[in-house]
């Protein structure tokens, strides 16, 4: 039998990945643009469709590639342990897994030191407040306004953002603080004049809404879907203390700003010197591999001695994909590049934003920018961020979106990127706002 080249074979069309997609997905898994981006390889920061057509990536598989699709140092790592193990489960440890719970220890801020491996985000989060809840022995839990936390039942009931709460029935004892949301402060105040009332609601919070004891608070540095709203800088020098007086502990959700993504430091919440009991992350430690991880204190991680595993959480490959990613991001000094390039593109889009009225507020931090798009009087914009879409595509450029309105764009392109990157996407985007 002859050999077959795999160059020889037909590949499958965007318009028959499309069909497939619509016939045999659930039609709520969600996808970007009016005729859906297939995707069929990719390299550095850019992606391709089958039929070769080339895309910017600065959306970076929503802040999951770390260090650039395909990284060649963090692929032959992965290779390398597939062709040595593939899986055991947690039943058995194995050499990656106690070796990235050792990295992680490490790098990690404050005195976290021991960690549970799962698969996504939304577990990592899902047993930080089981640990917090066996912990203190509460149950209540403080989460915020415009949050993101996951798409499980638990999750979704901490989730503070209407689109992304399905089901309609949700778990008891969650409580909404009011959200950092500076340029839509909920009580119609200025920073810093307004003596952070957002995070000093929050004791008024537990005092009328909880037992007046909790077992946690769980936020992220910066929020991710909720479009990117970054705190003040005293915004979890106020908050976390109030947790503290209430019995709680602080769970700090880096799922999206973990790894450098921030710019100069390792995780978003160092940049608020301000210490979690419990962190949890996903989607930049491995580069796209299927990988989160709670870490927590000793005390806080050995209160729990019941008996638990994780099928998939700790597989060789993805320890192998997270500790080659993490070596990358040190060894290339990618935080700081996060920080350096990432204030070029800062300076970038508020340049476009004295040029385009329709851009109301530009923030984030490092490579985690976003612009929110309204009309007159903050109104928000979600139709000229639609086509705002549509026309970056035309132009091979790929960006996201957010915010509890849908009107605000995230970029966030791999740690990789370059000044000469940024300008082109700088650019893209000035042509595509003039004819929208």
């Amino acid at each position: 039998m002859s050999e077959v080249n795999i160059n020889d074979v037909k590949k499958i069309s965007s318009e028959d990945i499309h069909a497939k997609h619509k016939e045999y997905l659930f039609p709520s898994v969600a996808n970007y643009y009016k005729e859906p981006l297939a995707i069929d390889h990719a390299d550095g920061l850019y992606v391709y469709d089958p039929e070769g057509n080339k895309y910017l990536d600065f959306f970076g598989g929503i802040l999951t590639v770390s260090v650039g699709h395909c990284n060649p140092k963090v692929t032959s790592k992965i290779k390398e342990q597939v062709d040595k193990l593939q899986h055991t489960s947690t039943l058995y440890p194995n050499e990656k897994i106690v070796a990235l719970a050792e990295k992680l220890a490490e790098i990690t801020p404050g005195e976290l030191k021991k960690s549970f491996f799962t698969t996504s985000g939304t577990e990592a989060d899902e047993t930080a407040v089981f640990l917090a809840k066996h912990f203190t022995g509460n149950q209540e839990i403080i989460a915020l306004r415009h949050s993101y936390h996951g798409r499980s039942l638990l999750a979704m009931s901490m989730t503070g953002h209407a689109p992304w709460r399905h089901g309609g029935t949700h778990l008891p004892g969650i409580k909404h603080a009011v959200s950092p949301y500076c340029y839509r402060c909920p009580f119609s105040l200025e920073y810093p004049s307004c003596e952070l009332k957002c995070a000093q609601d929050i004791e008024e919070l537990i005092m009328t809404t909880t037992s007046g004891e909790i077992a946690g608070f769980i936020a992220e540095p910066i929020q991710g879907v909720g479009g990117f709203i970054t705190p003040p800088k005293e915004y979890f020098q106020v908050a976390v203390p109030i947790i503290k007086k209430y019995g709680g502990v602080f769970i700090c959700d880096e799922v999206q700003t973990g790894f450098g993504r921030t710019g100069k430091r390792m995780f978003g919440i160092e940049h608020w010197e301000v210490e979690p009991d419990i962190l949890t992350a996903a989607k930049g430690i491995a580069n796209g591999a299927p990988l989160g991880v709670t870490v927590a204190r000793t005390d806080i991680a050995d209160s729990f001695t019941g008996l638990t595993i994780s099928t998939f959480g700790g597989n060789p490959v993805s320890m192998a994909a997270a500790l080659a990613t993490i070596e990358v991001i040190e060894e290339e000094n990618l935080a700081e590049n996060a920080y350096v390039v990432g204030q070029h593109l800062r300076d970038g889009l508020e340049d476009l934003q004295k040029k385009y009225p329709s851009i109301g507020d530009v923030r984030g931090m490092g490579l985690m920018q976003a612009c929110e798009f309204v009309k007159e009087d903050k109104v928000p914009d979600s139709e000229l961020v639609g086509k705002l879409f549509e026309e970056m595509k035309k132009q091979g450029v790929l960006i996201g979106k957010g915010g509890l309105y849908g009107n605000v764009v995230r970029i966030s392109p791999p740690l990789t990127v370059t000044k000469s990157e940024v300008d082109d996407f700088i650019g893209a985007m000035d042509s595509s706002l003039s004819r929208c």
